[in-house]
């Protein structure tokens, strides 16, 4: 794991685990989420679940199963409020928290020039990324938005261990609350104005799956950037050429 040095926070004080309920449920949408579940965190002590769609994840499931958390470790809809409301549902956010609360995360960060950032694990609300906080941890923004939310994956299974040993009491959210807004499919459009090493950022933050990658139109044909190095003050990086449909242009 790239996670080889966490915080003494995670290290600290006796398990309390015992003669407790040990029923959890993981949920990721994502491949690396699952490779995460299936090498890490199934073997921890209790009874573990994984879903990866919200089909799976009903309160009828759950009422018989009784967990006693539910961790999101990257999920991509809305948790009805019967499910976070009677469950002590976590969820992670890549920003220390309540600045970067809201959509993209990692692009937001990257584009603000943040070279690191923290992964918070806190408890789901109905207001999106602003409930109390277990645990933050240290993570790193450097390489592709891939590799950084496989890295994210990784300490999260870390924090999570930490979490049904130690079952720490979160605790609310202080300082100003920074939004960050969505980011649109348009907006991977490359910049026109951008050193090389923002024009390397750029696509590097948009280098993961499930993420439109970064672009330039050229006549009827798009550009998609991947896979981009630095070298020498110069960006080599992956390109796909292919006939762009009206959708694409619109988008």
């Amino acid at each position: 794991m790239s996670t080889s040095n966490p915080a003494s926070a995670l290290n600290s004080g006796d398990s309390v685990t015992d003669n407790v309920n040990q029923t959890y449920v993981v949920c990721g949408c994502k491949s690396w989420n699952r490779q995460i579940f299936i090498d890490t965190i199934q073997h921890y002590p209790g009874r573990w679940h994984y879903v990866d769609s919200p089909s799976l994840l009903t309160t009828d499931w759950l009422s018989q199963i009784q967990p006693r958390y539910i961790f999101f470790l990257h999920w991509s809809w809305i948790v009805p409020a019967e499910i976070h409301r009677q469950y002590e549902c976590v969820c992670f956010h890549m920003t220390d928290v309540p600045y970067g609360r809201g959509g993209s995360p990692l692009q937001n960060l990257i584009l603000r020039g943040h070279t690191h950032t923290k992964l918070t694990a806190l408890r789901m609300e109905e207001q999106l990324d602003a409930g109390p906080v277990y645990l933050k941890e240290p993570l790193s923004l450097q390489g592709s938005a891939q590799e950084i939310l496989i890295r994210a994956t990784e300490l999260a299974a870390i924090i999570i261990r930490h979490i049904i040993e130690q079952q720490p009491v979160p605790v609310p959210q202080q300082g100003e609350v920074v939004a960050f807004k969505r980011r649109q499919p348009k907006e991977s459009q490359l910049p026109d104005e951008a050193s090389i090493e923002q024009i390397y950022d750029f696509i590097r933050m948009l280098d993961g799956e499930g993420y439109p990658s970064a672009f330039i139109n050229h006549g009827e044909f798009r550009i998609e950037f991947t896979q981009a190095q630095l070298i020498d003050g110069q960006v080599h990086a992956g390109v796909k050429i292919y006939k762009a449909s009206t959708k694409d242009n619109a988008s």
